[in-house]
């Protein structure tokens, strides 16, 4: 069954507008006297001004921590921990937040921000920041993106991730099912040895990186918390995506790409594109993290392939690096996807060290922090995309922040992973698909616009009941001035 059942629509809305509703809907601003009388003229079932948050809800499922809002009118709001946080991170703000106004987002977003951080950090300051903005939606009868100042398209690009397949043949085969299925922009893991669930003994990668030899004593977990002290995983075992690294655990390990190594990338470009073509961008995944010679050595040696760009070569927060390797090649840099709040950009934005900023909104604090990142992105002559591997809620926000901006593409993660959107539904087009042909059509119902499939939701969780109490976090506090 589907639940939190649509208000109002938007063509009531605007058949029924006031000066006032007719001055949000054209994008204007519009003071608090305003929106009070458009809540006379529309079929909300709430009074904004009373509204207030009395629970928090977690209902863990598959790449999703959806978080719920509770109000005293009846009506709930939904935002998504950051899929590989812990729901601590968004229960610990239950406390701070029950009783406030959800329609004063930014008094929440003020209040809760300290407590956010890089990472996973900001999972639970996005989540109950996106929460508010569906509430708020749904209170006032009107979807987020026009509280943000209206819209610039009616449809928003998706880009489509594509994980590693073991040779270019494979993948570019996988990407042309991809194109053929309408989707105009994807992306491919490129690393050498295609680590995506394949059988890799020692030695599989021989020869294609120089580098000390791991410490054999030493028993710390390479990236993906593979505990080996060779690096490499055990002998004819398969594992996941990413849960080893050939190139070592950072780029301080002095770790780089040999000719053969080089030479085994370019064929793989070399085979992808002469099955899918040089029309369609690809973009390349998570790349780093090796010194930055090594990556000019890489870059330059694919450039030619036209990809959309190179994805996190560098960490984000050494610029300077991300600057020099942007002077030494041709293809575009893009990060951001652990950077926490707009303002988290400005070294990146002001030394021009990328060319497409990549800002996840359930980690940079939510869907106004998104709006902010791209508006700055845009004035700094930098394209904007916006990395999602989250749930259905994380995208539609995404959709949301993304409407009224200069905009290029919004991630996907899981196009290979059956139903996964049959959790949730649009309220203005119930029968409608979420994706069409790579595109997902800004929805104009109210909040997200979106209503949740509790059956399909309970049927994939993956711990706990579905929105169980928290009320052992009513009283969590801390010396931080929220009472």
């Amino acid at each position: 069954m589907f639940n939190e059942k649509s208000g109002v629509s938007r063509r009531t809305f605007l058949t029924t507008s006031t000066s006032a509703s007719a001055a949000v809907a054209s994008g204007s601003l519009a003071t608090n006297a305003d929106l009070e009388q458009i809540s006379g003229n529309v079929n909300t079932r709430s009074g904004p001004s009373a509204l207030r948050i009395t629970d928090m809800r977690i209902a863990h499922s598959d790449r999703s921590m959806l978080m719920r809002l509770d109000t005293n009118q009846g009506i709930s709001g939904y935002g998504e921990i950051r899929y590989d946080c812990s729901k601590a991170h968004g229960l610990m703000l239950k406390s701070r937040i029950i009783g406030m106004n959800p329609c004063n987002v930014a008094e929440i977003f003020r209040k809760i921000k300290k407590h956010g951080g890089v990472g996973c950090d900001g999972g639970g300051v996005s989540g109950i920041e996106v929460a508010c903005w569906d509430l708020a939606g749904k209170a006032w009868g009107v979807p987020v993106w026009q509280m943000l100042g209206g819209k610039m398209r009616d449809r928003v690009r998706l880009y489509c991730d594509t994980t590693s397949r073991p040779t270019g043949e494979t993948m570019g085969n996988h990407l042309k099912e991809r194109i053929a299925a309408g989707w105009t922009f994807c992306k491919m893991d490129l690393r050498p040895g295609g680590e995506d669930e394949i059988t890799h003994t020692h030695g599989s990668t021989a020869g294609m990186f120089t580098g000390p030899a791991p410490d054999p004593t030493a028993n710390r977990p390479v990236w993906g918390g593979f505990a080996d002290g060779a690096g490499a995983p055990p002998p004819n075992r398969k594992i996941p995506m990413g849960a080893y690294n050939p190139y070592g655990e950072h780029l301080f390990t002095s770790t780089f790409f040999t000719d053969k190594a080089l030479d085994w990338l370019a064929d793989y470009c070399e085979t992808v594109r002469g099955i899918v073509g040089y029309e369609i961008p690809i973009a390349t995944d998570h790349l780093g993290h090796l010194p930055i010679e090594a990556f000019i050595k890489y870059a330059r040696r694919l450039d030619k392939y036209n990809l959309a760009w190179y994805e996190d070569v560098v960490p984000w927060f050494y610029p300077d690096q991300l600057r020099r390797l942007k002077d030494a090649c041709t293809t575009p840099l893009c990060t951001g996807e652990d950077v926490y709040l707009a303002d988290g950009f400005k070294d990146l934005f002001e030394e021009q060290a990328i060319s497409v900023v990549h800002p996840d909104l359930a980690n940079v604090g939510g869907i106004l922090e998104t709006k902010k990142t791209i508006d700055l992105a845009t004035q700094h002559g930098m394209a904007s995309c916006i990395h999602n591997n989250n749930g259905p809620i994380t995208l539609l926000a995404s959709v949301h922040a993304a409407a009224g901006d200069q905009f290029l593409a919004c991630e996907y993660h899981t196009a290979d992973v059956p139903h996964f959107l049959d959790r949730i539904r649009r309220t203005d087009r119930p029968n409608d698909p979420i994706i069409d042909r790579g595109y997902v059509t800004v929805p104009d119902g109210p909040g997200l616009g979106i209503e949740i499939n509790m059956d399909v939701l309970k049927a994939n969780l993956h711990e706990g009941g579905l929105f169980e109490p928290t009320t052992q976090w009513d009283n969590e506090s801390s010396f931080d001035g929220h009472m």
